[in-house]
């Protein structure tokens, strides 16, 4: 039951590397940038849920609705500023990732200006109680990660695959010129992109700040990094490959720490990651793509 115990949490944890994995794959499967300034919108997001539910006096649900959609904006504007021109010119994509280093160091700054860099303690916001299944004893917090992930998985599915914007975005992955020639405003359906995605960070947010209750300037360092590992570990592109590669990190992180080894919890992370692109490089469910010379 152990056992079990620490899987279950695995998957809790898990499930926020998965919301921010996700992000990560719908922005490269349309452009094909790694965002790396996508974990610092996790840090964002948890400032801005701070902001309204600490110092504002806001009820949970305002709290949370603002990040999202404070997140969502941040995403759109990010976009716009730092990588639209660069899109446009056909930058390579070695400039794309400078620009996005560049943009992850600004935010990280930007909020140390705004809240010093100390360490800000978050209240619980949602009851935390205990599920019991027998022998087995599971937090009510990990069974609210595991269902928002599944929940936000499906949601964008649908959204990917049954509505217009949904096809317009499969359309600019598959081949942006033809899209454009068939009268999809590209520029608008990647800036929804990172809308989105921006959004997923922020849903993110807020369940790490009800797990961890302390945020920081750098929290979205190693939290996106992972999120990213996730990302490559599941096959980058995938949204069900997202979903799985962070529920793998998860309950390998969770398992390492329960076994004692809490001090290489980074090390397994990143060696699970190195053996599963030997023998698959395209990740779990990724797709080997040829391309024509």
């Amino acid at each position: 039951m152990d056992l079990l115990a620490q899987v279950f949490n695995g998957l809790g944890i898990g499930s926020i590397y998965a919301l921010v994995a996700l992000g990560y794959s719908m922005v490269y499967g349309i452009v094909q940038l790694i965002n790396f300034a996508h974990g610092d919108i996790i840090m964002v997001g948890a400032y801005v849920t701070y902001v309204g539910l600490v110092m504002a006096g806001m009820p949970l649900w305002a709290a949370v609705l603002v990040s999202i959609l404070f997140c969502g904006v941040a995403g759109v504007l990010i976009e716009k500023l730092a990588y639209s021109r660069l899109l446009k010119k056909g930058a390579p994509r070695i400039s794309l990732l400078i620009t996005a280093i560049g943009v992850s160091i600004f935010l990280q700054n930007l909020s140390q200006l705004l809240f010093s860099s100390s360490a800000k303690s978050m209240p619980a916001m949602f009851p935390n109680g205990m599920l019991e299944l027998g022998a087995l004893q599971i937090s009510s917090n990990t069974i609210l990660n595991i269902l928002t992930s599944v929940v936000m998985m499906i949601a964008l599915q649908l959204l990917v695959n049954k509505t217009k914007i949904g096809k317009a975005m499969r359309a600019t992955s598959e081949d942006a010129g033809a899209a454009k020639l068939m009268g999809i405003n590209t520029n608008s359906t990647i800036a929804f992109t990172f809308g989105v995605g921006s959004a997923l960070a922020a849903v993110g947010a807020v369940l790490y700040c009800n797990t961890f209750h302390q945020i920081t300037p750098y929290m979205g360092g190693m939290l996106g990094l992972k999120a990213f590992v996730a990302a490559v570990l599941g096959g980058i592109g995938s949204i069900p490959g997202a979903m799985l590669g962070g529920y793998i990190l998860g309950v390998a992180e969770s398992l390492t720490t329960a076994a004692g080894g809490s001090q290489i919890t980074d090390a397994v992370v990143f060696g699970i990651l190195i053996l599963v692109l030997l023998i698959k490089p395209a990740g779990l469910l990724g797709k080997n793509v040829r391309e024509k010379v």
